[in-house]
């Protein structure tokens, strides 16, 4: 037992006995007020300032210099905002801490269990990108996916998470705290296109994971997430093709056609449908897609032309072109822009602008071929359009239908966003040919009516507002304006061309700025946490 103590009192105490600067015991040096260092701050020896410095002097030493009497640390005039962030949608929550600093972030309330040892990391990562491609490559905006991915991994436990979203890369990074290593995922699109039944489907697994009441483990998520990529469309094929020929339909009679105009702008959308999806089978990049699908309607229409037919043969071409203009990529552009984030909504317009020039190629070289074959299109009849409400009501909202349907939407959805988008025609028509506006503000007053209508009720049933907003505004594109400026600079009048053309380019503007500004202006209906506030705008006006 002796021996065991005396073993017990040579054990080292701390890591300090094994250190190479630890003088032996017995042999301590004595401390001596010469030995003692200085501090590489202080004044040397006869060198200390006789008269204090003024105030004002780089070399003073500031009045507040002890920490006991150090200014408190910065806070902005309007204070930290407080939000009651479970009484409002997951979207706006994770809107409003993602606006927020890091630092002053809530801490995250636990909404999915984990193991015992904390959330598996790379898991819930690779979850969060998995939703977040699907979002993006359905067209959501860059905002609404970063929120949606923010919530996904703040509910596994993740809270020191910062997702990043450009056009075609998703990034997320966690680091668990300031001492440890971050974490960092990213992952590309490489496929987008348009099925709102599939993001519908996204949108509610990410509500189920956000909701306290709804237990969704990792196992389960990922296996509702595999359903939703295997899940079949909504609509065969050849009802797809069907909706592109009405849709096509009911733009030639909103703008003034008849029957056979109908019958011919339904054929010549059918036949550019048919032959897009032949170039896309042969794996043709989606300008030349577009080139192929502007072809068919404009030839029908230069055939009419030709033979003399009193129809409005105009109007098949300006139909052809409502079921191509893609005012989705162009809403979700602006959408961008406006919310800040302007590397995706650089790359969303620039997107717009070829399959613009593709459709405007196609067109033009039909319309060049009729004009050598002395077809004699009069440019004034597209802007001649019969006014004839009950008639333009329903076509308006057939259009809606069939656009919806192209759009893959829930069945749930199309009978809504029917109403919407006859809504919007009434305001326009009502604006624009009874009260005598200009086209731009009336196509701007009845988008905005679209964005606000579409926010209430994606709000209403916790979804995405881009299957109640996107449809409706196919009345509203500016297929008239586009075919006029085309066959102007046909008939080598450049600078009347030109003009109808920025013309189109501004309701086009006018349509997307004001489903943004409706969208917003749904704040006013809805309970909103205050830290909702885009306060980074501020950076704009020189804070």
């Amino acid at each position: 037992m002796a021996e065991a103590d005396g073993v017990e009192d040579r054990k080292p105490q701390s890591d300090e006995a094994h250190s190479a600067f630890t003088p032996p015991p017995g042999m301590e040096p004595e401390a001596s007020e010469d030995d003692q260092p200085t501090s590489e701050f202080a004044f040397p020896a006869g060198t200390e300032p006789v008269q204090p410095e003024p105030e004002g002097s780089a070399f003073a030493t500031p009045a507040t210099y002890s920490a006991a009497h150090s200014p408190p640390a910065y806070t902005p005039g309007q204070g930290f905002p407080v939000a009651r962030l479970k009484e409002s949608p997951w979207q706006d929550r994770m809107r409003t801490m993602l606006r927020m600093p890091v630092d002053v972030r809530p801490v995250p309330d636990l909404v999915q269990r984990t193991a015992e040892t904390g959330p598996a990391v790379g898991r819930v990562l690779d979850l969060t990108l998995r939703i977040g491609e699907l979002l993006l490559a359905g067209g959501e905006g860059a905002e609404d996916v970063e929120a949606a991915m923010f919530a996904v991994a703040r509910s596994y436990g993740l809270d020191r998470c910062e997702p990043t979203v450009t056009f075609t890369m998703l990034s997320i990074t966690h680091q668990p705290s300031l001492v440890d290593d971050p974490v960092s995922a990213n992952r590309t699109v490489r496929r987008r296109g348009t099925d709102y039944n599939r993001l519908s489907a996204v949108f509610r697994l990410v509500d189920d994971i956000s909701a306290h009441e709804i237990d969704v483990s990792l196992e389960e998520a990922y296996r509702r997430l595999a359903e939703i990529r295997r899940n079949r469309h909504p609509y065969p094929g050849w009802m797809l093709t069907s909706a592109a020929g009405l849709l096509a339909g009911a733009a030639s009679t909103l703008v003034g056609g008849g029957v056979l105009v109908f019958i011919a702008a339904a054929l010549g959308a059918v036949l550019g449908d048919r032959l897009a999806w032949l170039c896309a089978g042969r794996g043709l990049p989606e300008f030349y897609q577009f080139v192929v699908a502007a072809m068919p309607p404009a030839a029908i229409g230069v055939a009419l032309n030709m033979t003399g037919i009193d129809v409005k043969a105009s109007a098949v071409i300006t139909g052809g072109l409502f079921a191509l203009l893609p005012g989705r990529a162009l809403v979700a552009a602006v959408q961008d822009g406006l919310t800040g984030y302007y590397i995706t909504a650089s790359a969303r317009l620039l997107e717009v602008m070829y399959l613009f020039i593709g459709i405007i190629m196609g067109v033009l070289v039909v319309l060049y071929l009729g004009l050598q074959f002395n077809a004699s299109p009069r440019p004034e009849e597209v802007l001649e359009i019969q006014q004839r409400p009950w008639i333009q009501i329903a076509a308006s909202m057939v259009l809606v239908f069939t656009f919806a349907v192209l759009l893959q939407q829930e069945r749930s959805t199309v009978w809504i966003v029917t109403l919407n988008g006859a809504v919007a025609w009434v305001t326009f028509g009502a604006l624009h040919y009874a009260g005598g506006i200009p086209p731009v503000p009336s196509t701007a007053i009845a988008a905005g009516l679209v964005g606000l209508f579409g926010q209430l009720f994606s709000r209403y049933r916790f979804a995405s507002a881009l299957p109640y907003t996107t449809a409706a505004i196919g009345p509203l594109l500016p297929g008239s304006a586009t075919y006029y400026g085309l066959l102007l600079i046909a008939e080598n009048r450049l600078n009347e061309g030109l003009g109808s053309l920025v013309n189109a380019a501004a309701i086009a503007l006018a349509i997307a700025i004001g489903v943004n500004l409706g969208s917003e202006a749904s704040r006013l209906f809805m309970r909103i946490p205050s830290a909702a506030k885009r306060r980074a705008a501020k950076r704009t006006r020189g804070f």
